[in-house]
């Protein structure tokens, strides 16, 4: 078992490392190497092929002898994930991006062993000119941002307990351990202002105080780290690049209540995720920083991993509890809530991914640093997995009250293509389209409830003036229709009724009661469902049709998708002043519904025509359009 003053000396062994990486520091003396190249192994980067690129790297170094020199370390998300393979070299801080395999010769003979940073591989905000390169941290994707969650996420090898320790990891426990009463860890929590990260925003010290009034012989502290909102991967990039913050938070959170066992609940389809908590658990074992008596203060806690099968219900507290027990994932009547009766029956906490990677640095920075960060009710960060219509999609950290214009225009690069922003889908399937008018509203969690959304997990999803609104309720719909349990007929049924009336209305068979039918149906879904997912599935619907009606009108009225998406409604057209009468078009077209003769323009005929855009994609003198 480690004591604090051996956890003292890893981290002192580890600190000057992990500066370099965080670009806070040039080499030192006593550090192991002169450089250190980061490269990125989370899911985003590794499925376009980072792990080929760091084998290579490391090939490429030995063949030219500076293994003792150059430090290539796997790292978490970065953020942008939009530029992966993303591989950075400090202590310079050259962020290159895209990066392939055969560029890796390049990398290692100019940069690593001359010196000569690579120019055309570098992502382009950081190149300054002269050889000289911005710091990351003043870029445009990532100056506004505030990493409290996400603060090792590409810093530290995940893989490796001694580096996060090296961040001061693990001590946030000693000193709880050590130096204050549980009640105390509670109040601390609670003066942070922290809330819950995964959706409804309850205050996480309010939920541990409530645990910890419950006595009983066993209590549980369980992490939901099952994240199914279409778009959404905050939490999977945490347990891939910092999983050790969970695990602490974990114990830390064990402590406060009473509880001497904790659950993951993790989804399989998350392997890189599952593969570093069962390697970071078996590295906090062996440290004595999980199992009995932790830093010898006679505390006993332990972590196991339950793996879901991605049922989206599963993000519910009282389903996912049932999960872990090894039933089918339904969700429980509430009350008793799960402070008073959760896991096996017994007093239990659930906090998500996110909300638990702060706990440690409220800890050891205080509660009034995180809580003069945010709003005035919504204290500290949120991570948003930021996708859709913008350029630099991937993972943001930003602080409470920062406004979607900063997040969307500033942070994400702006809309490709010089198209403009129709509107913002937070929350998922659970959550509301924010449109143009609500483009400088500050985001927290009373603000996006006061417009018809909510705060969600995290996603982040930005549409342009292409985006079809009618379309992305029924996409959100279909999903919570896939999703639902099934075991409250308001659900099972609802959802089905109100997927049903929106294809109606795409398909351009809607008449006008079909909408007051839509708001009846989610008054229902909302005031009778059993759990959160029936009660917040209409969400999509409603707020399209509070801030887009005109468009379902369109579908209906006048039998146009105005977006021009809802394929039933749509007609291509050959505008004959432009035609030139090449043939390519017809020659295209799967079901021979284009004729004319050469060099003369062509007809459509919207009979035979199916829809399927080919010879509009092929046309080359943009003569073919869509209505």
């Amino acid at each position: 078992m480690k004591s604090l003053e051996e956890l003292k000396a890893i981290r002192e062994r580890n600190q000057g490392a992990i500066g370099i990486r965080s670009g806070n520091q040039a080499h030192e003396e006593g550090t192991k190497y002169r450089t250190h190249v980061l490269v990125c192994g989370g899911t985003g980067c590794t499925s376009s092929g980072s792990q080929k690129i760091r084998e290579r790297l490391v090939e490429e170094i030995k063949k030219n002898g500076l293994e003792d020199e150059v430090g290539v370390v796997k790292t978490g998300c970065f953020g942008l994930c939009a530029l992966g393979p993303i591989m950075i070299v400090y202590p310079e801080g050259a962020f290159y991006a895209m990066v392939k395999e055969e560029d890796i010769p390049e990398i290692v003979s100019e940069h690593l062993l001359k010196g000569n940073v690579v120019e055309r591989l570098l992502y382009d905000e950081t190149v300054k000119g002269n050889n000289e390169i911005l710091p990351l941290q003043e870029t445009q994707f990532y100056k506004k941002q505030h990493r409290v969650a996400l603060r090792n996420c590409g810093v530290i090898n995940p893989e490796n307990i001694e580096e996060y320790i090296g961040t001061r990891g693990y001590e946030a426990l000693g000193t709880v351990l050590t130096t204050k009463k549980p009640e105390e860890v509670i109040q601390i929590i609670l003066d942070s202002g922290l809330r819950g990260r995964g959706g409804a925003g309850f205050p996480t010290g309010l939920k541990w105080k409530f645990a910890a009034a419950n006595q009983a012989e066993q209590k549980y502290v369980c992490c939901n780290a099952d994240e199914g909102d279409p778009g959404a991967f905050m939490d999977r990039s945490v347990l891939e690049g910092d999983p050790h913050v969970v695990l602490e938070a974990m114990a830390i959170a064990g402590y406060a209540i009473g509880a001497s066992q904790g659950y993951i609940y993790v989804r399989a389809e998350y392997p890189i995720a599952v593969e570093r908590l069962n390697i970071a658990i078996g590295q906090a074992r062996e440290y004595g920083l999980l199992g009995k008596d932790i830093f010898g203060t006679g505390f006993d806690f332990d972590i196991e991993l339950r793996l879901g099968a991605g049922a989206f219900v599963c993000g519910e507290e009282t389903a996912l509890m049932t999960s872990i027990e090894g039933n089918r994932g339904e969700p429980r009547p509430r009350p008793p809530f799960p402070a008073l009766k959760g896991l096996f029956r017994k007093p239990t906490i659930l906090n998500n991914v996110e909300t638990l990677a702060n706990i440690p640095q409220i800890i050891l920075n205080g509660a009034s640093w995180f809580a003069d960060m945010g709003t005035e009710k919504s204290k500290g960060t949120k991570v948003f997995a930021l996708g859709g219509k913008v350029k630099n999609t991937g993972l943001v950290e930003i602080p409470m009250g920062t406004t979607l214009r900063e997040i969307v225009e500033e942070i994400g690069g702006g809309i490709p293509g010089g198209k403009k922003f129709k509107a913002a889908q937070t929350g998922g399937p659970s959550g509301g389209c924010i449109p143009a008018e609500h483009f400088d509203v500050p985001i927290d969690y009373d603000n996006l409830i006061a417009i018809g959304s909510m705060m969600g997990s995290g996603g982040l999803i930005v549409m342009d003036e292409d985006t079809c609104m009618v379309d992305i309720a029924k996409f959100f719909l279909e999903f919570t229709v896939d999703e639902s349990c099934g075991k409250c007929t308001p659900c099972r049924i609802g959802t089905r009724r109100m997927l049903e009336i929106l294809e109606k209305i795409t398909n351009g068979q809607g008449t006008m009661e079909d909408l007051d039918k839509l708001e009846d149906l989610a008054a229902h879904l909302k005031s009778n469902s059993l759990c959160a997912l029936g009660q917040t599935a209409p969400n999509p619907v409603l707020s399209t049709l509070r801030y887009f009606k005109d468009e379902y009108i369109a579908h209906i009225v006048d039998k146009k998708c105005p977006a021009g998406v809802c394929k039933a409604l749509l007609s291509y057209k050959i505008d004959a002043d432009k035609c030139k009468g090449c043939t390519l078009c017809a020659r295209t077209c799967p079901n021979d519904a284009i004729t004319g003769s050469v060099r003369e323009p062509h007809m459509i005929n919207q009979d035979k025509c199916v829809k399927c855009g080919a010879c509009m994609e092929k046309c080359r003198f943009g003569a073919i359009y869509k209505e």
